[in-house]
């Protein structure tokens, strides 16, 4: 039986973003192997886990931090673990177990070394000086280094395979392919009826690249406008040095700009609840929540930034606006609200583009082939 690594950094995801690869990995008559931090803080997706024969190993990996000496001990602490299970695949995804990984895997000997680039974040957006630009720079060379070390890099959208290209951060002897993002569970994430009152949703962790200042400020001027609107806003403040802080968010609602609901475990009802999903995000992998959104009938409103722009057709199955540009932002938002025949024909076709592109089930058959299990 051939062994299967995979590497994370946050274990929300597992099940979230990686649950139905998993499952697909299993399916597939392979020993399959978790690592993550904190997975003791998260009995319920352990219990999961373990409950479809998956092995799980708690790591000391810091999502966060900049330290190099626990950042090697977490490399050791990988090639230790390596070499315990006699690993034969190994994928990261998201920036340390891709490169962390990627090397640990070299080091310990394993041929079939994979990477998922699920988006480039704080360190690629934004201006490149001061403290994000040596962030930048300190992040890019650990990239050119861990994915030299790679057999294979799989990226959520081609800017970031071009952009790694461009940089000199992916070897021209490393392949590299582009799947659609981490697919959506057409049958978990059904169809469902529209509301009739506008509403709108962003869900995102509260960072400022995800474009949710813009969010607040093109909702009050859509309500200056159409006092009925309803801007939702789902999420949690990150320890992200890009992050929104609570005294910003509380102003907010005070103003009632949004209504905060808070970090939801399952975000369906939210999204039953709105009749229009929007994510001014200034850049993506391939945003998922745009596809859970897609997934239940619902049209989108998003930016031309990399990986956004994939998922939206303008004038199909939504509105593209640029990145940053709360009056376009608020301008899409009115002509939902003006012409509500326009989120019944764009949900629709929503839904079309999300069962045609990205099922979850076509995206992991898709990178199973590309790793060689078959």
């Amino acid at each position: 039986m051939k062994t299967f690594l995979l590497i994370a950094s946050f274990p929300d995801s597992l099940i979230k973003f990686r649950g139905p690869l998993l499952r697909a990995l299993v399916a597939k008559g392979l020993d399959v192997h978790v690592a993550a931090p904190d997975l003791a803080d998260v009995p319920d997706i352990r219990t999961e886990l373990e409950a479809l024969g998956i092995t799980l190993h708690d790591i000391s990996l810091k999502r966060t931090g900049t330290n190099p000496v626990a950042d090697l001990a977490t490399v050791a602490e990988l090639w230790r673990l390596m070499r315990r299970i006699r690993a034969d695949y190994v994928l990261g995804y998201t920036i340390k177990p891709v490169i962390y990984g990627s090397l640990a895997a070299w080091l310990a000997g394993v041929h079939n070394r994979f990477a998922l680039v699920t988006g480039l974040g704080y360190a690629f957006t934004g201006e490149a000086s001061g403290k994000r630009g040596l962030l930048r720079k300190l992040i890019q060379r650990l990239y050119r280094f861990g994915l030299s070390k790679s057999r294979k890099v799989f990226f959520q959208n081609p800017d970031d395979e071009a952009l790694f290209r461009q940089l000199g951060l992916l070897q021209a002897k490393i392949p590299s392919c582009v799947v659609n993002g981490s697919g959506v569970d057409v049958a978990d994430y059904a169809l469902a009826p529209l509301p009739e009152k506008p509403v709108f949703l962003l869900i995102a962790r509260l960072l400022g690249d995800k474009g949710v200042r813009e969010y607040a400020q093109a909702a009050l001027k859509v309500k200056a406008q159409y006092h009925s609107a309803r801007f939702r806003l789902v999420g949690w403040i990150d320890d992200n040095p890009d992050a929104i802080g609570q005294q910003e968010l509380d102003k907010w609602i005070s103003a009632g700009a949004v209504e905060f609901l808070g970090k939801l475990a399952d975000v369906r009802p939210a999204i039953s609840e709105c009749a229009v999903y929007v994510l001014p995000s200034y850049r993506e992998g391939t945003p998922r929540t745009v596809l859970e959104a897609m997934a239940m009938g619902r049209p989108v409103i998003t930016t031309e930034a990399p990986g956004c722009r994939e998922t939206v057709t303008d004038g199909d199955n939504g509105f593209l606006v640029p990145v940053k540009a709360v009056d376009q932002l608020a301008a899409a938002m009115i002509r939902f609200i003006e012409n509500p025949e326009l989120v019944i024909r764009m949900g629709q076709r929503s839904r079309q583009v999300a069962e045609q592109k990205y099922d979850v089930h076509r995206v992991n058959a898709f990178m199973l082939a590309e790793m060689g299990i078959t």
